[in-house]
């Protein structure tokens, strides 16, 4: 008879939860996998997938604009907020199948239900105990809320994917990746945006000229972007309305408005699981502390994606469940290498980026090179947009070696993509300039560089 039920129990079906159960299953672990909500996580049910959709769908105003500059008349284009949920949902559906047939098919055993952890080695789910020889933790963040009088009456990113009706108007607190990627997708779909944002400049964490260029765009947009604004209070008026006031440099502000959502961050989801009465060590946000295998201070116990508060990013998360899973049941160690990880915002424009800011960078070193250059896009000359591409390369004045590469505009990410294994390779800017160029792209700037 079997010392455990399972060799492996994860708590979380999302992205990390189930690459870790499948690889696991394919070394020939015995793995069950618990999901209070919907099998896909954050990023397949209300989070990257969804808000790409949604970015799709509010970048077609401006090429509807664009158009007429290529001597395109498109008339009575409508646009329709129901049809676009209802294709969402559709897409999210068949995605969360998907899933599900695949962890099936893995023989991984599902269990809807939420699971905490009673002992080392006991999981209680659906009204039942079962042990595990190892407990995975990936239940991922949820988004956080200020703590100021009417927070429950705004939105955030997970309701946001289920409004019935656009608001018109909307305030988006917040300054991160989540807040100007909705600010985007909100006033391309034809809401009147305001942005506030409590620091100097939005998106903190990238690199200062990225930071600068992006509020610029923003505004171009026709966001109104108010920095160094914090939220201060939210109200219900009679009409149905909500007026939101906010602490500015000049005093006390108010904003009436149809909607409020709230995009200050994220939390590592952990609290209800048990972890603290098993002395499972957290962090001050509350995300779980692992090792470079992603093992806990509790022997069994490990974590890997959003809920260890790390990088909160898919492929990460997926990389780190399949390093686990190989180190735990394939026979050999495996870290993951959290070094010079591509990433992207999908703002209007977007954002990529990968290695040091220019300022992480000198903080390590004087010894830096930059290279820069703006520029407006070919695709503009005859729409007529007014708008400017970015693009950026950090390397180090001894080695020559790139060690960043920033780009605001479109096709920023696709196009950072390429770069990022450049410079995870470690390549020089005189192998960047070696590369000829494909043109007329804007990719060619970052091998034409001066």
């Amino acid at each position: 008879m079997a010392e455990y039920d399972y060799d492996l129990f994860t708590i979380g079906a999302g992205s990390g939860g189930v690459r870790a159960s499948r690889v696991a299953a394919g070394h020939g672990a015995r793995v069950a996998l618990a999901e209070d909500y919907r099998v896909g996580g954050t990023c397949v049910i209300r989070g990257c997938v969804p808000k790409k959709l949604f970015t799709y769908a509010a970048h077609f105003s401006q090429d509807f604009e664009d158009a007429a500059g290529y001597g395109w008349r498109i008339a009575g284009a409508e646009f329709s907020w129901p049809a676009l949920m209802d294709a969402k949902d559709r897409e999210i559906a068949r995605l969360e199948g998907i899933y599900r047939n695949l962890l099936a098919q893995s023989k991984v055993e599902t269990i809807d239900g939420r699971a905490t952890i009673v002992g080392p080695h006991t999981v209680e789910v659906a009204g039942r105990r079962v042990t595990a020889r190892h407990i995975l933790v990936a239940t991922g963040g949820a988004p956080s809320r200020p703590e100021i009088p009417g927070a429950e009456l705004c939105i955030t990113s997970n309701e946001a994917f289920e409004l019935r009706e656009l608001p018109r108007r909307v305030l988006v607190i917040g300054g991160g990746y989540i807040a100007v990627e909705f600010a985007g997708i909100l006033r391309g779909l034809g809401a009147r945006v305001t942005l506030a944002y409590r620091g100097e400049q939005v998106l903190r964490g990238f690199d200062d000229d990225v930071r600068a260029h992006l509020s610029i765009e923003l505004v171009k947009h026709g966001i109104d972007l108010r920095l160094n604004a914090a939220p201060v209070s939210v109200e219900r008026r009679v009409d149905g309305s909500l007026r939101a006031t906010l602490r500015t440099a000049a005093g006390l502000e108010t904003q009436d408005v149809d909607a409020v959502m709230l995009a200050t961050g994220r939390a590592p989801a952990t609290r209800g699981l048990g972890l603290e009465a098993l002395g499972v060590a957290l962090d001050a946000d509350g995300g779980v502390v692992v090792d470079a295998y992603g093992t806990t201070n509790v022997p069994g116990i490990h974590a890997v994606g959003d809920v260890t508060n790390r990088i909160a990013l898919t492929p990460v998360a997926i990389r780190e469940g399949a390093a686990l899973a190989t180190t735990l049941f394939g026979g050999r160690p495996v870290p993951v290498d959290h070094r010079d990880v591509a990433h992207a915002v999908f703002s209007d424009p977007p954002v990529g980026a990968v290695g040091l800011t220019e300022g992480a960078a000198r903080a390590l070193s004087d010894a830096v090179i930059v290279h820069k250059a703006s520029f407006r896009p070919l695709k503009a000359t005859l729409s007529g947009r007014d708008q400017k591409t970015l693009m950026k390369l950090v390397v180090d004045a001894g080695t020559h070696r790139v060690l960043g590469a920033h780009m605001v505009g479109p096709d920023a990410p696709e196009i950072i993509q390429g770069i990022a294994i450049a410079v995870k390779a470690g390549l020089t800017k005189a192998q960047f300039d070696e590369t000829v160029a494909i043109h007329p792209t804007a990719a060619e700037e970052f091998v034409t560089m001066r």
